[in-house]
């Protein structure tokens, strides 16, 4: 399945996509797409629904994130080896940790704010894990089994904030509007390999980010098994999981975002995103 929630901001409704690519209105079946709503018993009874007997949504909403009401927002850093490479860092020996705040999500074509004082915004093209089911020390073996599906991230950097203001990544990753995601969450059995999907970014029409799953140096069951070792990973969490070279600040000279730039990108079967950058 396809799920989604569109309307205007706060007021999003649960939707799907049928096979003709047709928006259904899920408001019926259950108020939003938020915490057990991603359970597996939650999706099994989605996925008996006949999609054509669903009401039609007409015209074209705007799409929000497809995950309401995160409890949190955790991204996982320099995942890729060759972007650990551009950025002048050691591939790590186990996973780097941040977090973002969950007020950071909107959708998939919301306009991202550049703040105040920002002077080197960039992208990274990511996938994302949603969380389906309570998580605490659980196997790499079967960690995919807690996992409800996937989704498209650009998790939005301000790399000054990230980096020269005294510690703690979170400080660049976290202001509203640096979480682009969806177009949809892609549930786990649509996807015949996780670690087999192309990803790519492009800043203004120019390509400036390719990449695969398949050189992520930590893979989606390492990811969740190991988070499941920190913290107890609940229905609706959102794990993003790195981003391949080609971000702003591994370019010579390094490039960064303006107001007016437009940002698209996109990963095999998750569909794409496009933001605008506007003045916070």
């Amino acid at each position: 399945m396809k799920l989604v929630r569109y309307g205007a901001i706060g007021q999003e409704k649960p939707g799907l996509i049928d096979k003709s690519g047709q928006l259904r209105d899920l408001s019926a079946q259950l108020p939003d797409l938020a915490g057990e709503a991603f359970a597996p018993a939650s999706l099994a009874k989605l996925a008996a629904l006949d999609a054509a007997s669903l009401p039609a949504v007409a015209g074209q909403p705007r799409i929000g994130s497809p995950v309401g009401g995160a409890p949190k927002f955790i991204a996982i850093g320099l995942n890729y080896a060759d972007h650990a490479a551009e950025a002048n860092m050691p591939i790590p020996s186990e996973p780097i940790v941040f977090m973002k705040a969950s007020s950071s999500l909107c959708g998939p074509n919301d306009d991202v704010e550049k703040p105040r004082g920002s002077t080197k915004l960039d992208w990274e093209v990511e996938l994302a894990i949603v969380i389906g089911s309570r998580a605490k020390y659980v196997s790499e073996a079967d960690a995919l089994n807690y996992v409800a599906g996937y989704a498209v991230c650009n998790d939005v950097s301000e790399r000054a904030f990230q980096i020269e203001r005294m510690g703690q990544w979170t400080k660049g990753k976290s202001h509203d509007t640096f979480g682009p995601l969806g177009p949809w969450l892609v549930t786990r059995d649509e996807i015949a390999d996780v670690h087999k999907l192309g990803m790519w970014l492009d800043v203004n029409g120019t390509r400036c980010q390719t990449g695969s799953t398949a050189t992520m140096i930590f893979n989606v069951p390492k990811i969740v098994s190991y988070l499941s070792e920190l913290m107890t990973l609940l229905p609706g969490d959102i794990i993003t999981t790195g981003t391949p070279p080609g971000v702003g600040m591994g370019k010579k000279p390094p490039q960064f975002l303006s107001v007016g730039d437009v940002v698209t990108l996109g990963i095999d079967g998750l569909g794409e995103q496009k933001q605008t950058i506007v003045a916070a």
